[in-house]
This record gives C-alpha cells, sequence and structure tokens, in this order.
C-alpha cells in the first residue's frame, strides 16, 4: 500500500505542474486580457472577425469592422487576440532589451578604460 502511495504522489505532482498550472496561468492571462480592453484596441475573435474596439460594456463589447463600418456585439470570451496591447508588449520588450544593450556596451567600455 504504501509503495503504491509512494508512486502515486509523484505522478500527481508531475500531473500538476505539466497540465493543470500552465491551463491556470493561460486561463488568467486571458481574463486580464479580456478585463482590459478598451475602446480604440485592434482585435480579433475566436472567430477570425477583425475590427476595432467601439464600445465596451461589462460582458459585451461592440466592433466596427470593415470598409463599410459594420457594428457587431460580441461577448468578451469571443476575444481571441488584442493585438494593440500585443503590439505595445513587443515594442516595450523591445525597448527593454535595447537598454539592457546599451547597459552592456557602457560596462564593457568602462572596462576597456
Amino acid at each position: 500500500m504504501v509503495d503504491l502511495l509512494i508512486m502515486f504522489v509523484p505522478m500527481i505532482l508531475i500531473l500538476y505542474f505539466m497540465m493543470i498550472r500552465p491551463e491556470n496561468k493561460r486561463k488568467k492571462e486571458a481574463e486580464a486580457m479580456r478585463n482590459a480592453l478598451k475602446v480604440g484596441d485592434e482585435i480579433v475573435t475566436i472567430g477570425g472577425l477583425r475590427g476595432t474596439v467601439v464600445s465596451v460594456k461589462d460582458e459585451k463589447f461592440v466592433i466596427e469592422s470593415g470598409a463599410d463600418q459594420v457594428r457587431i456585439e460580441l461577448e468578451k470570451w469571443a476575444l481571441s487576440v488584442n493585438e494593440t496591447a500585443t503590439a505595445a508588449a513587443k515594442e516595450e520588450a523591445k525597448k527593454a532589451q535595447e537598454a539592457k544593450a546599451k547597459a552592456k556596451a557602457a560596462k564593457k567600455a568602462e572596462k576597456s578604460k
């Protein structure tokens, strides 16, 4: 019985760290993205609709899509990607990387002196 328990506990821990924990993290990130939605964001829905957010309500948002400016009301859970936030995050990461490279170059130049 003890041998079975010794084998069963690590299997549950592996399952938790490999499957359950990453899924919960993805859910939290998706919920944070949906809550951070604001007017003017460029988004893509899970159905593939692209548009600009015109209005945000508690559980719904309205997008304007296409050249003829069709407005569609959708549930927040239908949001797949917030392209505006993604682009801003990439730009921020790029600036951080450049700052890190400059600091490293300055440190190297200081050592050379």
